[in-house]
Order: C-alpha cells, then sequence, then structure tokens
C-alpha cells in the first residue's frame, strides 16, 4: 500500500461520480432539499435502528505506521478527518447529479451475486421513479436497503450523505445468512438470536467519514437514512 493511501485512497471526482451511481442508496423526493442533504430528502419512515455500541474503533489522527501496524492486515477501523471533502459533496447533490449523468444509462441487478439479471434505463428514470423505502415485506432501494453479507479485497468506504450501518466478520468465521434474504430482515430475524459472542463487529458511518476494511472480511452494509456513499477497493 502505498505511504499516502490513507489520503489518496479514493477514485478521481469522474470515476467517483459513475461508481456513485451505481452505489446510491437514496429516497428522492423533489430538488430543494437542505444542504445538510444535498436533496437526497428522507421518506419520513422510521429508519432501522442504529446498533449500541459501536465496536469498531474511530480514529482521527491515524499515522500510516499505525494503520500499518494495528488495522491494515488484521481489522476494520472507521478514519475521520481525512480531509475537507466539501467540493466533491456539493458535485454529488441529487440536482448536480441529475443535470450532469440523469441521461446516462445504468445497470441494475441484485446483490445477490448469483443473480445475472440485469435491467438497463436512465439514472435519472432510476432517481425518480424506482428509488423507494424497504421493509421486510417489500424489497427497495432507498432507507433500508442495503447488501447481505460478501467478501472481496480490502477497501475504504466513504459516506457522503446519510448513515451507514455495517456489519463485520473476519474471514474464518462465516456469518449465519441466507444469501436471497436481505440485510434487513437479517437484522430482525437472525441478529436478534446471536449469542453475543458470536455478533459482527459493527458500526454506523456517518457522512465525512471512511471506513476501512481488510482482505476478506465478510461484511453487510444496511441504508439507515438516505445514504450516498463511494467505495474504493483496493488490488
Amino acid at each position: 500500500m502505498p505511504r499516502g493511501a490513507l489520503r489518496r485512497g479514493r477514485a478521481p471526482a469522474v470515476l467517483g461520480m459513475r461508481l456513485l451511481i451505481l452505489a446510491l442508496a437514496a429516497l428522492a423526493r423533489p430538488a430543494g432539499g437542505t444542504s445538510v442533504r444535498g436533496g437526497w430528502d428522507p421518506s419520513g419512515r422510521p429508519a432501522p435502528e442504529e446498533e449500541e455500541p459501536c465496536t469498531v474503533d474511530r480514529r482521527a489522527e491515524l499515522t500510516y505506521a499505525d494503520f500499518i501496524r494495528q488495522y491494515a492486515f488484521s481489522r476494520p477501523v472507521i478514519l475521520q478527518r481525512l480531509t475537507n471533502n466539501s467540493l466533491f459533496r456539493d458535485l454529488c447533490s441529487r440536482e448536480k447529479l441529475l443535470a450532469e449523468f440523469g441521461a446516462a444509462r445504468i445497470r441494475l441487478s441484485t446483490a445477490n451475486t448469483h443473480s445475472y439479471h440485469k435491467v438497463d434505463l436512465p439514472f435519472q428514470d432510476y432517481v425518480e421513479q424506482l428509488l423507494r423505502p424497504q421493509d421486510p415485506r417489500s424489497l427497495g432501494n432507498g432507507i433500508g436497503s442495503g447488501v447481505p453479507f460478501h467478501w472481496h479485497g480490502p477497501g475504504y468506504s466513504e459516506v457522503i450523505f446519510g448513515r451507514k450501518r455495517w456489519f463485520l466478520y473476519p474471514p474464518e468465521k462465516r456469518p449465519d445468512f441466507h444469501p436471497n434474504k436481505t440485510t434487513l430482515a437479517w437484522l430482525r430475524d437472525t441478529y436478534p438470536t446471536l449469542p453475543v459472542t458470536e455478533r459482527p463487529l459493527q458500526c454506523t458511518v456517518r457522512a465525512g467519514e471512511v471506513l476501512y476494511f481488510p482482505d476478506r472480511w465478510w461484511h453487510a452494509t444496511l441504508n439507515l437514512d438516505t445514504s450516498v456513499f463511494i467505495s474504493t477497493f483496493l488490488g
């Protein structure tokens, strides 16, 4: 990992916005939301609950040497105050993303990697017609949505707007989950039955924070409210 990885571990703005389009999990309303939410307004539905307490370290002043020694190959960490990201945040408002990418065609698929059915449509249609909350009885792409447990190489995930709850297990501890059930269903049905010693590391990552997770760590996500985020995976 290069010495500047903590500060440069994100895609360039154009690529970042294309990745962001694929990663959006928001409920859209007409433009005019507050600058705090960038126009990605919540639906008013109660959000899934946050964890108590967070079991992932938060570090604001983490040196490169300490990152390598304490986290890079062993456990996740939430990085705070890495840089001023206000310009990129402004570019990710609903109004500006639609103006720049509204006509661009995007590809939708299920979070289950075993499903190969894909749907292509304009980004504006996705935002204005398909984004809606999710609950245990109905699928959706907004509040309550997320990605069920999976693993891959190490990476960073930065929240631009909203809050995103994470659940993480080390590589040797495969979680108890069904690949065709949502993270919200797992949280409501399976999580309460787990002994304390079998529960994952978990935390809610908020706007301006970056979660780092090591290689092959199992992880699942849940959007607690309007969430816009970008993930960068390390090869």
